[in-house]
């Protein structure tokens, strides 16, 4: 009997598959230029794990997306390799995940939809991974880079369920072997199909190195087996036990891993973190029936919707009971409608790591979450549409799939600027503390510093126990010259947060200038205990001097320059230090590599020909200052040492 599903590349195979692949890319092309964002700094630029693919297994323990995901941060690695900081080639390693993903989703749906619908299965698979990639919702998983850590999860759940279908997939069918067959055909099964087993647990166990919601994979498996192949769970298991060992030896990994960050990836998520439990589980119904209105109207979309949770049942009463009623109907269908009840479960059993009782108390609710189980409920939707059209139901998927895919690309536009992403979340959800404060971030990075001060008050006042809104408002008050509210809003932002560097230097700022220079020494001393900084060491050398102590200002200043090497300031100010001690040797060293990593600095080039005359070398000298009045011209002061330095070569 021919084989429905065909097992080789032909054209009818490679065509849809082109034609992912091609819609994926034009949609998210225009995203590699975008700024990183969000957590992506995180991932990317202050993970120094990924700068050696050496060091990528070992990824940081912070509290970071990649903590306890090694697979995750391998990735990174790789991509790093291509484009270094810069955001296009991690964007482009998460398109090329996400098209990766489309086709995995692509092959398991031709397999399952040919035991639900099998006149129409090739269709609705192309339209299930159609609608699926170009959806407006999967912006935020395949745009925002840290987010990787859903489409690689996604790939390789997809790309587990995939393998076990291939490898149980007799002669093209969805069969297992030995049922209506001859023993040739169950060798054939043996020889052919159990490589794709053993790659369907390798798939599995890299996805446990990806994300924890991976944990599911092995049920999912199990279900889908008992579903459309071996028929009830008891067969499943005595045709493939030594399979499902395997699977289930995965699960080890993922326990080291979520063990060795504590059990709470590094303060992120579990139990115990000043999050309840119960009043997070609340939440998730609220969670849950937004997931289901963006599936089918995806507006408005949110990059960032805080960490409130839900304080009594009464606040998200109905959307419990919506909740409940698909849970009653998934497992009503799971008995009289098995195909319907395994997308309900793959619904709910990838969501349910981050929408359960243990807190993910970064994010009370994400969009990025229903990177995978959008797939189980476009499914439904297809099914439905098919049952009401019949074979009419392309040209509605068609039509729906070019509307995503122009929504997606408007979506997209808006990642291209940190600002406007910003502000567009604070429009949508102006209650997110953290999108308030990020606004008031990316505004004074623009020296619009009144304007952050007001959405650093917004993010205190929805959180008044957030440090960056204090942090950050301390930072516009002192940009404003309010030195003095800097200081308190600053005193705050230590006492939140005792080991926040940054805070302790900006606060030692904000003490000098208010004119509390003996408080600002303690406070940059504090910062430089918890994070040797060559900028907070050139402001303690400054403040220090401003006291009438050179010794230790002088110490400071070399510890900076050993620090970085490059910090102009701090080698013009220990320059100039050095030559009012009338240490000119050692004085002009100073301004001499300034003039070779500064040419075009005038500055540099006037002290530098001014300790040349003073130490008897007015040829040089008269170099530098000509070099200088190049640079600057008109400024009498270099004129006039220029004049002099003439004078004493002429009167050699």
């Amino acid at each position: 009997m021919p084989s429905p599903v065909p097992a080789r590349f032909t054209v009818a195979a490679l065509g849809p598959a082109v034609l992912v692949v091609a819609a994926v890319i034009a949609v998210y092309a225009g995203t590699l230029r975008a700024p990183l964002l969000f957590d992506d700094r995180g991932a990317i630029t202050e993970n120094t794990s990924i700068r050696s693919l050496a060091t990528a297994w070992f990824p940081p323990a912070d509290g970071s997306t990649t903590t306890a995901r090694p697979v995750l941060n391998f990735s990174f690695a790789l991509t790093y390799k291509l484009s270094g900081a810069e955001p296009w080639g991690h964007r482009a390693g998460n398109i090329a995940f996400h098209a990766a993903a489309a086709l995995a989703l692509l092959g398991v749906a031709r397999r399952l939809f040919q035991r639900v619908v099998p006149e129409a299965a090739p269709s609705l698979a192309l339209g299930l991974a159609l609608l699926w990639a170009l959806h407006p919702l999967q912006t935020e998983s395949v745009t925002c880079v840290a987010q990787r850590t859903e489409v690689l999860c996604g790939f390789f759940l997809l790309g587990t369920l995939y393998a076990f279908l291939r490898g149980t997939d007799c002669s093209g069918g969805l069969r297992p072997p030995g049922v209506g067959d001859s023993a040739v055909i169950d060798r054939r099964y043996s020889q052919t199909h159990r490589p794709w087993l053993v790659v369907s647990v390798v798939t599995c166990l890299l996805g446990m190195g990806s994300k924890e919601v991976m944990v599911s994979a092995p049920l999912l498996v199990l279900l889908a087996d008992r579903t459309f192949v071996a028929g009830s769970f008891v067969g499943a298991w005595r045709a493939r036990r030594s399979y499902y060992l395997a699977l289930a030896a995965t699960w080890l990994l993922l326990v080291i891993l979520v063990l060795g960050a504590g059990g709470t990836r590094g303060s992120a998520a579990g139990l115990g973190l000043g999050v309840s439990g119960w009043t997070y589980l609340l939440k998730q119904a609220e969670a849950l029936v937004l997931y289901l209105k963006l599936s089918f109207w995806p507006h408005p979309l949110v990059l960032d919707y805080g960490t409130a949770v839900a304080a009594s049942p009464a606040e998200v009463w109905w959307q419990g009971l919506v909740v409940w009623t698909l849970v009653g109907g998934t497992l009503w269908a799971l008995w009289r409608r098995p195909a319907l009840g395994f997308a309900g479960v793959v619904f709910f059993a990838i969501l349910a790591p981050s929408s359960s009782v243990v807190p993910l108390v970064t994010q009370t609710m994400a969009e990025h979450r229903m990177y995978l189980p959008l797939a189980a409920v476009l499914a439904l939707a297809l099914i439905g549409l098919h049952r009401l059209t019949g074979p009419r139901a392309w040209p509605g998927w068609g039509a729906l799939a070019l509307v995503f895919a122009g929504l997606t690309v408007a979506r997209n536009h808006d990642y291209r600027d940190a600002l406007v992403i910003w502000s567009d979340s604070v429009a949508k959800y102006p209650t997110s503390a953290r999108a308030q404060h990020n606004l008031a971030v990316e505004l004074l990075n623009r020296g619009r510093a009144g304007e952050a001060l007001t959405h650093a008050e917004n993010a205190r006042t929805l959180s008044p126990d957030y440090l960056p809104a204090h942090y950050t408002g301390g930072l516009a008050l002192l940009e404003l010259g309010r030195a003095p509210e800097a200081v308190i809003r600053l005193e705050q932002a230590v006492k939140l947060g005792p080991a926040h560097a940054d805070a302790h230097l900006a606060l030692g700022n904000a003490l000098m200038r208010a004119g509390r220079a003996a408080d600002a020494v303690a406070a940059f001393r504090t910062s430089l205990e918890l994070k040797p900084a060559a900028d907070a060491q050139h402001n303690l050398a400054v403040v220090l001097l401003e006291l009438g102590r050179p010794a230790e200002a002088e110490q400071a200043w070399r510890s900076a320059l050993t620090l970085d090497p490059g910090l102009v300031p701090a080698r013009r100010r220990l320059g100039l230090l050095l030559a009012q001690a009338g240490r000119l040797p050692e004085a002009g060293e100073q301004f001499r590599v300034l003039v070779e990593w500064q040419p075009d600095d005038p500055d540099a080039r006037a002290n530098y020909g001014n300790v040349l005359l003073l130490t008897r070398r007015p040829a040089e000298a008269a170099a530098q200052y000509e070099a200088a009045l190049r640079l600057r011209p008109g400024d009498t002061r270099v004129q006039e040492n220029l004049r002099l330095a003439r004078e004493a070569l002429a009167g050699r």
